[in-house]
C-alpha cells in the first residue's frame, strides 16, 4: 500500500465540507490496513472540531467503492434506529454530496467525525470492559435487525465459508508446496477429524434456524468506543468489513479472541484455555445488547459460533504455513504454526466446556 504524502493528505481535505480551517493532520491510531490521520479544524468562532481521514487500503479492498456503500447504507439506516446519536459514526460529505472522495491516482478517502471524550481497549482490562463490548456489538445486531442484509456487498467473498476454507486447507495439504506436511500429521488430522462440523452454520441458515444479517466482522474489544469517564459503550467503529452474515460469528470471533486465557501466539499450550466466566460475561452483553431479536434457535448456536471461528481462523493459520507463510505477517518460521496451535488448543477446550456452554445460552432461551 502506498503511504500518503502531506499534498495527497491536504487535497483530500479540501474536496470534504468540514466545520472551519484545518489546522493540522496528524497519524493517528495503530491500525495496519488504512491510513488513518486525525484532522482538527477551528471554526470562526474558535471552536475546535475534530475528525478522522483515512485512506482505503485498495491492496485489501479490491473494490473499495463497494466498502463504501455499505458503510453509507448502514450508517445512514442506524441513524434512524438508534437511542443516541453517539451511537453511529458520521461520514462527511464532499463538496460533491459524496461520502468519500476518490483520487487522480485512484485511491478512496473517507472522513468520519472524530468520537470524542471516547477510549477503545486492545484488550479489555476487566470484565465490565467485556461486558460493555458484548453489549455494542449486541445492540448493533438489534439496530440492524430490519436492515435487508442482502443488499449490501459481500466485500471479501467466502470470508466465513468454513467448508470453502476446509477445502483450500486440504488443497494445501495435497500440495505441500514447502514440505511442511510430514512435520505437522497431528495438526492435520485435528482439523480433518473436525470435517462434518463445518456445515454447521451454512446449513443452519439454509433449514431456517440461522437467519443472514448485518455482520461486523471483526468484532475486537478495539472496534468499540466507550465513554472515556462512564466506561460504557458508545458505538461499533472499523466498519469496512461489513458485509452479509450470521450474527453467530460476530459473538463467536469475539469470544475467541477475548475469552482466550492467552495471546493468539502464546506457544505455551498450558496457558491457553476459554475462560468459561468472560464467555457467560460476552453471553449476557450480547444479549442484553440485542434485547430479544435474536430467536432461540439463534441463540442456541452462539456456541458452535465460537467454536467455528476458532477453528476456522487455526484452519487458516495452517494453511498459510502449509504454503509457505504466504497471507499473515509473521515474525518467525513457525509463526502461523504456533497460532494454529493455539487455537486448536481453544477449539479442545471449548470442546471439554460445551454442556456448560450450552447450558449459559439456553438460560437466555424464551422456550
Amino acid at each position: 500500500m502506498r503511504k500518503a504524502n502531506s499534498e495527497q493528505i491536504s487535497n483530500a481535505i479540501n474536496n470534504f465540507k468540514l466545520c472551519g480551517e484545518v489546522r493540522g493532520a496528524i497519524p493517528y491510531g495503530n491500525g495496519h490496513i488504512n491510513d488513518t490521520f486525525k484532522i482538527i479544524t477551528v471554526d470562526e468562532d474558535g471552536n475546535e472540531h475534530l475528525y478522522i481521514l483515512q485512506s482505503v487500503n485498495n491492496n485489501v479492498f479490491k473494490k473499495p467503492e463497494q466498502v463504501l456503500a455499505n458503510i453509507e447504507s448502514v450508517t445512514e439506516y442506524l441513524k434512524g434506529v438508534v437511542e443516541s446519536p453517539r451511537e453511529v459514526l458520521v461520514l462527511a460529505k464532499t463538496f460533491s454530496d459524496l461520502t468519500y472522495y476518490k483520487d487522480k491516482d485512484g485511491y478512496f478517502w473517507r472522513i468520519y467525525d472524530f468520537v470524542t471524550d471516547s477510549i477503545c481497549l486492545d484488550r479489555v482490562e476487566n470484565t465490565d470492559d467485556f461486558y460493555e463490548c458484548a453489549l455494542a456489538f449486541g445492540k448493533f445486531q438489534k439496530y440492524l435487525t430490519d436492515f435487508p442484509a442482502d443488499t449490501l456487498y459481500e466485500t471479501i467473498p467466502d470470508f466465513h465459508n468454513t467448508p470453502k476454507r476446509y477445502e483450500n486447507f486440504l488443497k494445501a495439504v495435497q500440495e505441500d508446496k514447502m514440505g511442511r506436511a510430514a512435520s505437522v500429521k497431528e495438526e492435520i488430522e485435528f482439523v480433518k477429524a473436525r470435517a462434518d462440523f463445518y456445515s454447521v452454520l451454512l446449513d443452519s441458515n439454509k433449514e431456517g434456524k440461522l437467519p443472514l444479517r448485518v455482520s461486523h466482522n471483526d468484532t475486537k474489544s478495539n472496534n468499540v468506543m466507550l465513554d472515556s469517564t462512564t466506561r460504557k459503550a458508545l458505538c461499533v467503529i472499523d466498519l469496512d468489513t461489513i458485509m452479509p452474515g450470521f450474527s453467530v460469528t460476530d459473538f463467536g470471533d469475539a469470544i475467541r479472541f477475548g475469552a482466550s486465557t492467552a495471546e493468539e501466539d502464546e506457544k505455551d499450550l498450558s496457558k491457553v484455555n476459554m475462560d468459561i466466566k468472560m464467555f457467560e460475561i460476552y453471553t449476557k452483553g450480547f444479549l442484553d445488547g440485542c434485547d430479544g431479536q435474536l430467536p432461540d434457535s439463534e441463540i442456541m448456536l452462539l456456541p458452535e459460533g465460537a467454536k467455528m471461528m476458532t477453528i476456522e481462523c487455526g484452519m487458516r493459520f495452517l494453511t498459510d504455513y502449509l504454503e509457505g507463510d504466504t497471507y499473515f505477517k509473521t515474525h518467525y518460521p513457525e509463526h502461523n504454526l504456533d497460532r494454529c496451535r493455539n487455537q486448536f488448543k481453544l477449539v479442545a477446550d471449548m470442546e471439554n466446556k460445551w454442556d456448560e456452554m450450552k447450558k449459559i445460552v439456553k438460560a437466555y432461551c424464551k422456550e
